[in-house]
């Protein structure tokens, strides 16, 4: 098989978590994955099991808060491939959960240097190899606890959650995400959470220390769906599992 006939994805914070499972799904479907992971021997770790496994995996060293890290990842993918099918900006960081009157701005930028600045960093840096592509896509891994409907509503669970850096970097990702949609029509760019907003449940992960009801395989069943959408694909949503969220 050769390149122009193989599906190459890349996903940021990799080695853990959604961004594991998702390489694996991705993975046992026949695609090559890059591993994108900022602690390099746990991204070596991670790759090494799906390798294991018979899967086509690539770890790369990828902290995506550094210029530098990005560029290194670019060239190393360059290597492998001419294109790039599918991004999945996954990496993400939760904040101390600090309330909105004690937050400094020095914990809101270090949430947002990952949340926001992250995918955008990334998604410029690998643009022209998704441009290369017949149908690329990129998946933005969000929340729930970004949209306007959902914190606004006194029976969802986050409404408690009196934080300003996590839920704020999220809408703002979800922002993003539109925005390129409607610069980028020639690329699918799509927002997800990981979770069934109507049921009030999130996927079980570190970053909320695993109190969600969903397992992580079913909390990436979104991101993996984006992923593998077609040409008629829609671009400019943003979804769970069980279908459109709202803003």
């Amino acid at each position: 098989m050769t390149n122009s006939e193989r599906t190459f994805a890349l996903v940021t914070g990799g080695n853990k978590g959604l961004g594991l499972e998702a390489a694996r799904r991705l993975g046992t479907e026949g695609w090559t994955v890059f591993l994108g992971s900022r602690d390099e021997s746990r991204g070596r770790a991670a790759a090494g099991k799906l390798a294991a496994d018979g899967m086509d995996v690539v770890m790369v060293p990828l902290d995506v808060t550094s210029d530098a890290s990005v560029a290194g990842a670019v060239r190393l993918v360059r290597e492998r491939t001419d294109h790039l099918d599918v991004l999945i900006n996954n990496a993400g960081a939760p904040g101390r959960v600090t309330p909105p009157a004690e937050v400094t701005v020095d914990e809101i930028h270090s949430v947002y240097d990952v949340n926001v600045y992250g995918p955008i960093r990334v998604t410029n840096a690998f643009l022209p190899l998704l441009r290369a592509a017949r149908n690329p896509r990129v998946v933005m891994v969000s929340s729930a606890a970004g949209s306007f409907a959902v914190v606004t509503d006194p029976e969802q669970p986050i409404v408690k959650m009196r934080e300003l850096a996590y839920t704020s970097s999220k809408a703002a990702l979800n922002m993003i995400t539109l925005r390129y949609a409607q610069a980028l029509p020639e690329i699918k760019f799509n927002a997800t959470t990981p979770g069934e907003v109507v049921n009030h449940t999130f996927a079980a992960t570190d970053m909320n220390n695993h109190t969600g009801q969903l397992t992580v395989t079913e909390g990436t069943d979104s991101i993996v769906g984006l992923a593998m959408i077609g040409p008629d694909g829609p671009s400019g949503t943003f979804t769970d599992r069980l279908g459109p969220v709202g803003w």
